[in-house]
């Protein structure tokens, strides 16, 4: 008797003895008839995810895995699920998920509510929760460099010299010039304080948030499109928490209820 499959559900495999392991997320997919794609090291999220002959298609990572098989939800108008299985997953965190609970997150497969959430736009590359420039790109640049290290003091020393970096960004936001070492466009607004970025009070705002590090606080400005150039013709971005270099100039836009999502009840 064959089985119904419900969907395909797209991992980046944990390493390590975080739990649930990667096999018991398998396992417990499986006995609920999603088919599931491990991801090879180095492999792009959303190439595997477009072998998904239907929808429903889960992504169960970090925030750049979850971004990437979303980028194919919207292409082909399928509902996401998004399984936290990273560090920080701020993406399910924001959509109303319980950021510990991976493998109940499967049932969203079978039982989830659908709702249409907002995507942000750089130069046509998708992205869910934000893009930034400046110091925190470096740092994020600086940590997937070093990440295989296992000289401790060299990723510590790396990490120093990124904070301490004070070369200006040379950026213009729309033609006026910026002086600030962090610039941050968000799909939908952030909580933010000087340290940490905080939740997002809902995902269909339909508008993005641009915000400026001044001192030791933010500027603040929303809106559907932004424009910004740099001196270079490149730049180091961090895109949904994964490190990028982005060609300038940089032209930003959002994409209202594009995305279908499942959520629980």
């Amino acid at each position: 008797m064959l089985r119904c499959v419900r969907g395909l559900l797209v991992v980046n495999p944990r390493r390590g003895d975080e739990v649930p392991s990667t096999d018991e997320l398998r396992a417990a997919a499986e006995a609920l008839g999603i088919r599931v794609r491990l991801l090879e090291p180095g492999e792009d999220p959303a190439e595997a995810a477009r072998e998904a002959q239907s929808g429903p298609l889960g992504a169960a990572g970090g925030d750049g895995t979850v971004s990437a098989v979303a980028s194919v939800c919207v292409e082909r108008d399928l509902p996401l699920v998004a399984v936290p299985f990273g560090t920080r997953n701020h993406f399910a965190r924001d959509a109303g998920l319980d950021r510990d609970d991976p493998l109940g997150a499967l049932q969203l497969f079978l039982e989830g509510v659908e709702r249409r959430v907002d995507v942000g736009r750089v130069n046509d590359e998708l992205f869910l929760n934000n893009v930034s420039l400046g110091l925190y790109a470096r740092l994020v640049h600086h940590r997937e460099h070093h990440r295989r290290r296992r000289d401790a003091f060299a990723r510590v020393r790396a990490l120093a010299l990124a904070v301490t970096q004070r070369r200006p960004l040379g950026l213009t936001v729309d033609g006026s010039p910026v002086e600030t070492r962090v610039l941050l466009v968000a799909n939908n607004r952030y909580v933010l304080d000087v340290l940490s970025i905080g939740e997002r009070g809902r995902l269909d705002e339909g508008r993005l948030h641009l915000y400026v590090l001044t001192g030791w606080s933010w500027e603040e400005r929303s809106c559907e499109r932004v424009t910004v150039a740099a001196a270079a013709e490149r730049v180091q971005a961090a895109v949904d928490g994964e490190p990028a270099e982005l060609e300038t100039t940089l032209a930003f836009r959002i994409e209202p209820r594009a995305l279908r999502i499942l959520v629980p009840r």
